[in-house]
């Protein structure tokens, strides 16, 4: 199943987060095994099922190991990606690391896109939609592979 929906949530002392019932379902079976937090990108945090991880480390593994951008990626991405599980009270701890490489603090949002799940602090998500929502159909255009019609 996919993540979809905006949620704002609050960040316990201990960086607990509580996931959604919703989102805890897109998850089924697997709300039991061990998901990844990483750095994500635009300032998010993102969150990946264990398969969504691997898709990532498979993507990775095809780029030439010798390329720049890839080595640095790989070890500024992996050196802080962690595993964490969902608690028995719905909640998922975040690495003290992360939290502060994000710069959350107690209130973040929450969103479901796609195969993973982004932690954001409101500020930023609210500048990024500013940015972008009124370019949402030149933006759909080109994520769907279709040239945007010229401006007039």
């Amino acid at each position: 199943m996919f993540f979809t929906g905006r949620f704002v949530r609050s960040l316990d002392e201990k960086h607990r987060l509580a996931i959604p019932k919703s989102l805890r379902d897109s998850l089924g079976k697997q709300a039991e095994r061990p998901l990844f937090v990483a750095p994500g990108l635009d300032g998010a945090l993102a969150i990946y099922r264990e398969e969504g991880f691997a898709r990532l480390v498979e993507r990775l593994q095809t780029g030439p190991p010798t390329a720049s951008e890839v080595r640095d990626y790989s070890r500024l991405f992996f050196s802080q990606a962690a595993s964490a599980r969902i608690d028995s009270q719905g909640r998922l701890r975040l690495p003290m690391e992360l939290v502060s490489w994000a710069k959350l603090e107690n209130e973040v949002v929450l969103l479901g896109v796609q195969d993973r799940m982004e932690i954001w602090r409101p500020d930023v998500w609210a500048a990024y939609v500013n940015e972008r929502q009124e370019r949402y159909d030149q933006i759909a255009e080109a994520a769907f592979g279709q040239s945007p019609p010229p401006t007039k």
